[in-house]
């Protein structure tokens, strides 16, 4: 019987729950402000970790990436405080990347909205010729 998730996943998610946390309550830098932590890929042999962040009110790309880069500036120190709370015979290396996905989402639901909003103001206007 195989298997319903990796063993890499259920790392992943474990990481997830407790890189959140410790940003939230260790990391006091102003320039990060609040962080979502989107998603969490660890590579086969537990080496390194790829952590998938959004920042919330941050709206310029300048802000995003000074945020981003003091997150990777305290990889070794949110390591270490990982290391102390999972029980891993290695804790993997940490690489914080900045998500684009729900930036993207957000401008083109917007974008779609727009599209219907301006085609039943075209149907309407048309109906009321008729």
């Amino acid at each position: 019987m195989a298997r319903e998730f990796k063993r890499t996943d259920r790392v992943g998610d474990a990481l997830q729950r407790s890189i959140s946390q410790f940003i939230q309550q260790e990391i006091r830098d102003p320039r990060i402000g609040m962080v979502n932590v989107n998603d969490v890929t660890v590579t086969r042999d537990f080496a390194y970790a790829k952590i998938f962040v959004t920042f919330v009110g941050r709206e310029t790309d300048e802000e995003c990436k000074a945020a981003l880069a003091v997150l990777n500036k305290a990889s070794g120190f949110l390591r270490t405080l990982v290391a102390k709370d999972l029980d891993l015979r290695t804790t993997p290396r940490l690489q914080f990347v900045y998500d684009t996905t729900t930036v993207r989402g957000n401008q083109l639901a917007n974008l779609i909205e727009r599209a219907v909003a301006d085609d039943k103001s075209k149907h309407v206007d048309d109906d009321i010729e008729q």
